[in-house]
């Protein structure tokens, strides 16, 4: 299974007590492929130093960069088919280049993706994607 993450799921699955940490323990023990681009690096480095300090921004970025099933893709091309905050488009064309199965995210702005039918895009709530990785468990 091949994903691409939203910053915000990334940031609810970090600390161990959430119940959403098993994103992060799937991740390392290669359940699932996560497809990242060098603007989603620079999102998640941005807010994770934000949100905690420097030292966790650099260990989290240190991980996804050694591990074997994150996946750096290229983007070659703008879809711009999010409308209602641009910046969320970075997800969407890394998802379309790295031909993902799912794009992870809480947020409403992703909404829109679903009545668009070219290129189809499937997301999911962090909810909706642990109940499939207790499934696969």
């Amino acid at each position: 299974m091949r994903i691409v993450i939203d910053t915000n799921i990334l940031l609810i699955s970090l600390p161990s007590k959430s119940k959403y940490h098993i994103i992060i323990k799937k991740l390392l023990s290669g359940e699932f492929t996560l497809v990242i681009s060098n603007e989603i690096l620079s999102e998640y480095n941005e807010i994770i130093d934000k949100k905690t300090n420097s030292i966790v921004a650099k260990n989290v970025l240190e991980m996804l960069l050694t591990l074997e099933n994150v996946s750096k893709q290229e983007i070659y091309y703008s879809w711009n088919l999010i409308k209602n905050d641009y910046d969320d488009n970075k997800f969407v064309d890394c998802a379309i280049a790295g031909n993902v199965d799912f794009i992870v995210t809480n947020d409403r702005h992703f909404d829109c993706l679903i009545e668009i039918n070219f290129p189809k895009l499937n997301t999911l709530k962090a909810d909706e994607f642990i109940e499939i990785l207790n499934k696969k468990s």
